[in-house]
């Protein structure tokens, strides 16, 4: 994977763009914390609004925070992509008040496809999921 500043630049403006455009990660008040070439950080503060029968955090919205790392990661390369497959183990719970952080890695990346690995921890590193997902390239550019 090139890891040069020009490739870092250019996934970054990627993510960036995509970022503007998603009204579900904006309005998860999600934020970006880093982005790369197959890479994204993003975090999100669990708030009251976000709990679930249990007191804890509702795992749907624990999944689309590692859904939208995962959706930047394999954007960052420039070429419209979306989710084929996913799926995500719940490993603690987490509770009002902590913020999470989902940091997610290009595993694979063929011509088509791709396989992204995504773990959502707390600040303090307590690990509370871990998500795979497995994209497909579309048609179509991020920048135009």
């Amino acid at each position: 994977m090139d890891e040069s500043p020009d490739a870092i630049a250019f996934a970054r403006r990627c993510v960036e763009a995509l970022l503007a455009e998603d009204n579900a990660s904006r309005g998860l008040d999600m934020e970006l914390l880093d982005s790369g070439p197959g890479f994204a950080r993003v975090a999100m503060l669990v708030r009251e609004n976000m709990t679930n029968g249990h007191g804890t955090c509702h795992g749907g919205l624990i999944f689309t925070l590692a859904d939208s790392a995962f959706g930047y990661a394999c954007n960052s390369h420039g070429q419209r992509t979306v989710a084929q497959h996913c799926s995500v183990t719940f490993i603690t719970p987490a509770r009002v008040g902590m913020r999470l952080i989902a940091e997610a890695q290009e595993r694979h990346r063929g011509e088509r496809s791709g396989i992204y690995d995504v773990t959502v921890r707390t600040d303090d590193g307590t690990v509370i999921a871990e998500f795979r997902g497995h994209s497909r390239t579309i048609l179509g550019t991020i920048l135009s």
